[in-house]
């Protein structure tokens, strides 16, 4: 018996054909790429790419799917890697630890790739990742920020363009329009207001200048819905 034997009964034989043969890039795998890319290797798919050059600190057991008291000071990537292998060992996993600069967004978006989830919680790095993709003709779906929010019932799927508050959604549109980028990006946002007294400004390494404060299960949903966009666009292929 297949251990993918309940989605063959739900997308047959056909579909899971099509999930094996497709190649899916995760760039960041804090709270919500860690569950995104653990629901695409549930889902079957056989090829996939992992990047984050993080490594798991205290703060991120409330909220990241692998952050565990026994992985705290190990790579994000590495030990979400072995999980992946552990749930299907013919996985065909490239494994890239690092942070996103924007040159290495322009070399590791390809053309075999048939969609890209940016998981990335700095602008920067996110808006050259959307750029490599849109350039470079490969779908991409985009999480925006799930700090600050509580309500799981207001997570929607949408052109970026279509996106309501929130602020790094508002911040991400202008700075794409200066490189002309202004719709075909999916993006995965809530429509609650962010509570601004759970903000906390940083000193700003690896891009970023501030967070908000973040519940368990928030950044889950937004990873939940971008697997969910990219497992449907593929069977429907």
């Amino acid at each position: 018996m297949s251990w993918l034997e309940r989605t063959e009964l739900l997308v047959e034989k056909e579909g899971i054909e099509k999930l094996q043969k497709a190649n899916i890039l995760v760039v960041g795998l804090g709270g919500v790429g860690s569950y995104a890319a653990e629901f695409i290797a549930r889902a079957g798919i056989h090829k996939m790419t992992i990047v984050d050059g993080d490594v798991f600190d205290e703060t991120n057991k409330n909220r990241q799917l692998p952050a565990l008291d026994s992985t705290i000071g190990k790579s994000k990537a590495q030990v979400l890697a072995a999980r992946l292998k552990d749930i299907n060992k013919d996985i065909q996993l490239k494994v890239i630890e690092e942070f996103l600069s924007p040159e290495s967004a322009y070399e590791i978006v390809t053309k075999e790739f048939d969609f890209v989830l940016d998981c990335i919680d700095s602008i920067t790095p996110k808006v050259n990742l959307i750029v490599a993709a849109r350039r470079k003709k490969v779908k991409i779906i985009s999480s925006m920020g799930a700090g600050g929010k509580l309500d799981a019932t207001k997570i929607k799927v949408a052109d970026i363009g279509k996106t309501k508050n929130c602020t790094m959604a508002r911040v991400l549109r202008k700075r794409l329009k200066e490189r002309k980028v202004d719709k075909g990006v999916k993006a995965v946002y809530s429509e609650e207001i962010q509570i601004s007294k759970s903000l906390k400004v940083t000193d700003g390494t690896n891009f970023k200048k501030s967070y908000y404060g973040t519940i368990s299960f928030m950044p889950a949903a937004f990873g939940l819905q971008a697997a969910a966009h990219v497992i449907n666009f593929i069977l429907k292929k």
